[in-house]
């Protein structure tokens, strides 16, 4: 039984990734997004608002669970409709529901987490 939730959204300015071009700081990058995330990305001819999302729905997801995580350790990808999907090793005790949006200069994510455990939240 679901028993506890919390909900996270944020809000994000593309230019926050596009003042930062990829190649020239991919340190960066790599301090927030996984090898996977930044691979997905780049297959756009925009990459950053997809960067954008991604960043919300993760600032999200730890608004979502109230718990002290990196960023870094949060993973997104997408479900077969396309769907957000959020996961992480450090917060698998959680369901997510996420839904992510973004235009031409923001992302706004949303999550909303389940936890069975009592008191979790």
């Amino acid at each position: 039984m679901l028993d506890k939730f919390g909900i996270g959204i944020d809000i994000v300015k593309v230019s926050r990734f596009t003042n930062k071009p990829y190649l020239s700081n991919k340190k960066f990058y790599s301090k927030i997004f996984t090898n996977n995330e930044i691979k997905y990305c780049l297959n756009f001819k925009d990459p950053y608002p997809h960067f954008a999302g991604k960043f919300a729905l993760k600032e999200a997801t730890i608004k979502a669970t109230r718990k002290k995580i990196l960023i870094k350790e949060i993973e997104t990808s997408h479900g077969k409709f396309d769907e957000p999907i959020v996961f992480s090793s450090k917060i698998n005790d959680f369901h997510f529901e996420s839904s992510l949006s973004h235009e031409e200069n923001f992302a706004i994510a949303i999550v909303i987490s389940f936890s069975t455990k009592k008191n979790r939240l």
